[in-house]
């Protein structure tokens, strides 16, 4: 954050200074007793199970310069920190980061959609970042609060910022994108994440095409050729859409090759020269998500030899299809999240990939479903087994994977609980084996495959 008065704060939440001098500066914002930098704003946020007013003293003693609160606490020693009064801290915290990113003179490429986000937030860092100096969203903080933090992470230094937007229930990303402001939108895909509370993909649709009506008729819609709602999102914004995709698309990718360890394809882009790409990550749906990132490099004026040197470099964030070898088996962390198209097309690229050995599919639930939980765990154990790779289905929650894999005669055990499920791969598996860990965050996938194949 480039240095900020406390009078400017002030003027942006629209809060009176309770005490301390206005001219303090702030060089950041922090939301968490734990992690303050001197000359922090600390916005003290309150939810069902919390109260950062609570620890106000805290605050103060990790070298909060300000404190910015909805109410005064009685007995706390505010010391030489500035107080400012709002009517709610985070409504106040979304406020200052939408005005410091007008203070900003940058480019903005906001990224929505169900799977991939956070893949093709990296890809299109990895891009842009050959030509720009740039900024991305840190882990997932893109929600209402994370998106803000993210925002106000940025300075003066850096030219395009990367910001993701993540939603679970309707009219959660229209506040972001005011926020955010950006000149480039990508949307990933439409699937069924969160479908548990919008009911609908159309409604899913209809709440991601919030990035599209923002965009101004200067900006870039980028949305993936395999999305069905291509047409949909063109015809809700003022901006140009541009299309990537696999062999489609102005922006595609052509003579696709997979590897177990990654992906090689021509790189075509309609009236530049084609660059060979050799992209260190599996999967049609990443070639799809880098593809996304080229259209955003293209948009601001790259070349395909600049955008490709960005791709073969690109490192993604830990659990998305991260590859690594342990005892002479092949391992696919894509641990972080899961939903039923991420999961069928993380299956799809096990199956496709050449190796000698059995293929395993470590699986645990799917969260957010809601009344589709059901079918959409017995279609994903279904596909597994039409797939031929041997399902291990762990956790009460994924006994449905389990129940579809037999119903199609696969290859299926099912595990309630986690470290008994670790064991048996531990003895299971042999070298030349691949076995892919998926599931929601809460399934906890990454610690069966860290007991299994522990890398350290």
């Amino acid at each position: 954050m480039k240095r900020t008065s406390t009078a400017e704060l002030l003027t942006a939440v629209n809060g009176t200074l309770h005490c301390g001098d206005p001219a303090t500066p702030i060089d950041g914002v922090s939301t968490d007793t734990r992690s303050i930098d001197a000359n922090a704003a600390f916005f003290a946020l309150a939810g069902e199970n919390f109260d950062a007013h609570n620890f106000l003293d805290k605050a103060v003693d990790g070298g909060a310069a300000v404190l910015v609160v909805s109410s005064i606490p009685e007995g706390v020693d505010f010391k030489n920190a500035a107080v400012v009064l709002v009517n709610d801290t985070l409504t106040a915290l979304q406020q200052l980061a939408a005005w410091y990113r007008q203070q900003l003179d940058i480019s903005v490429v906001g990224i929505t959609g169900s799977n991939g986000k956070t893949s093709t937030k990296d890809f299109t860092k990895a891009v842009l970042g050959q030509k720009f100096s740039v900024t991305a969203t840190l882990g997932n903080l893109n929600n209402h609060i994370g998106l803000p933090l993210s925002v106000l992470a940025a300075d003066e230094s850096h030219q395009v910022c990367i910001w993701e937007m993540g939603m679970n229930h309707a009219g959660e990303i229209a506040p972001l994108c005011q926020i955010a402001k950006p000149d480039i939108g990508i949307i990933t895909n439409v699937g069924t994440a969160h479908i548990e509370h919008l009911g609908t993909c159309e409604a899913i649709a209809e709440e991601k095409g919030e990035l599209a009506r923002c965009l101004t008729d200067e900006g870039t819609l980028i949305v993936s050729a395999a999305c069905d709602y291509v047409e949909y999102f063109s015809a809700r914004t003022k901006a140009r859409t541009l299309v990537a995709g696999n062999g489609r698309g102005k922006v595609r990718a052509e003579n696709l090759v997979m590897t177990a360890t990654g992906s090689e394809f021509d790189l075509i882009i309609d009236g530049q020269r084609s660059e060979r790409v050799s992209l260190p990550v599996v999967g049609r749906h990443m070639v799809a998500n880098a593809l996304l990132a080229a259209g955003a490099g293209f948009t601001l004026g790259m070349t395909t030899k600049e955008i490709s040197a960005g791709l073969n470099g690109a490192e993604l964030t830990s659990g998305r299809l991260r590859c690594f070898e342990s005892n002479g088996v092949t391992v696919f962390d894509d641990t972080y999240n899961a939903n039923p198209e991420s999961m069928a097309a993380a299956i799809e690229t096990l199956v496709e990939l050449k190796q000698e050995g059995s293929r395993y599919v470590v699986l645990g639930q799917m969260a957010e479903l809601g009344d589709h939980a059901e079918e959409a765990h017995f279609s994903i154990g279904a596909l597994a087994a039409e797939r031929g790779v041997i399902t291990v289905s762990v956790g009460e929650e994924a006994k449905g994977i389990h129940e579809g894999a037999l119903s199609k005669d696969g290859k299926a055990i099912h595990f309630s609980d986690l470290t008994e499920s670790s064991e048996w791969l531990k003895q299971e598996c042999k070298a030349g084996d691949m076995v892919l860990f998926k599931g929601s965050r809460a399934a906890g996938m990454e610690r069966v495959m860290n007991k299994s194949f522990p890398t350290n």
